[in-house]
């Protein structure tokens, strides 16, 4: 399963009312980090496959949503669940403890 594009038309539908664990990486298309990050969110896409749903956040075309869930600065990782975020990383995480957070 590949990681799913995030934008406010279906962020109710992906996000909030998803069964399980959401994972969601805010991201700009300019932010050398979210760049760095990507390939990682991609692995634990594949990882998880079945289990946890990825997706992507372009900050930059649904500014609305950065802004409700604070979104500072970039990447910023948070982890839903039932629709509620439970965990958020901000900056270049190691894949591993985000691992961590989502089993």
């Amino acid at each position: 399963m590949s990681v799913l594009k995030i934008e406010e038309e279906n962020f109710e539908k992906e996000v909030l009312k998803a069964d399980g664990k959401v994972l969601l990486d805010f991201y700009a298309d300019w932010c050398m980090p979210c760049k760095m990050m990507s390939p990682t969110i991609d692995e634990i896409a594949e990882e998880l496959q079945g289990k946890v749903k990825v997706g992507k956040i372009n900050i930059d075309n649904n500014q609305d949503l950065a802004m409700k869930y604070d979104v500072m600065s970039i990447p910023t990782i948070m982890i839903f669940e039932n629709g509620n975020p439970i965990k958020t990383f901000i900056g270049v995480t190691e894949k591993q403890k985000i691992l961590d957070q989502l089993k």
